[in-house]
């Protein structure tokens, strides 16, 4: 059995999306308008994307800054559209006021999803409580993945909770996968393969001219390689 770990790239449009495949990657995180961290992209651009290679996508569901869930009816519609075009897995992830998950927008959306493999984005980051949002989490249908820099700060100042969280990994509401994205570099990765970690989470590092920039696949390469040696 195959135990290579998974390289998510972020695309923001097909000329990103082949490069990645490209370079490498297993799978890619499709959003656009990085100025905002990542929304929710046109169908159309779902659609092109899926044309141009045949790789897993998660499509990310969110429609402005931050990580209050805002129209979650518009949420649930524009998942139903993008499922209706072929999508099969996603992003999302909302907090309220308090810091908790937004449990009732959560699972308004999660039943639109109707079974499809989600990840819980890094609103996990910013929680008051992360292990509580995990074990609300715990039983939605669909999550298998949390993309996670341990930190609201970066991978630099999550790392002990990263390790803290793989080594958890199979008790109750640590049976998802640790994805790790944000300010993640490729020093960090040895650590984190040895502590069980075998998810890896990329965007700007596959932009070495930066985002105005498209993803280059040497990049990916480079990751791929590290990945597979470590």
């Amino acid at each position: 059995m195959s135990t290579r770990a998974v390289l998510e790239v972020i695309a923001l449009g097909a000329e990103d999306a082949v490069a990645a495949q490209a370079g490498g990657a297993d799978r890619l995180e499709l959003v656009t308008d990085m100025a905002a961290d990542g929304l929710t992209p046109p169908v159309e651009t779902f659609a092109a994307i899926r044309a141009a290679v045949d790789i897993d996508l998660r499509v990310m569901l969110r429609l402005a800054d931050g990580f209050a869930a805002g129209d979650v009816d518009r949420l649930v519609r524009i998942a139903g559209e993008l499922r209706a075009a072929g999508a099969d897995q996603f992003v999302l992830g909302f907090l309220g006021p308090d810091g908790g998950v937004d449990l009732d927008a959560v699972e308004r959306v999660v039943a639109e999803l109707d079974g499809c493999a989600w990840t819980f984005h890094r609103a996990i980051d910013r929680a008051v409580d992360r292990d509580a949002l995990r074990k609300q989490l715990a039983d939605l249908p669909g999550l298998d993945a949390y993309l996670t820099a341990g930190s609201a700060d970066g991978v630099d100042d999550g790392l002990p909770t990263l390790l803290r969280e793989a080594a958890l990994h199979g008790e109750p509401g640590y049976e998802q996968r640790v994805l790790v994205g944000g300010g993640l570099r490729l020093d960090h990765v040895p650590t984190l393969i040895a502590a069980g970690v075998d998810a890896f989470h990329i965007g700007g590092a596959a932009r070495p001219g930066g985002w105005e920039r498209p993803v280059s696949a040497e990049a990916v390469s480079e990751w791929r390689a590290v990945l597979d040696g470590a």
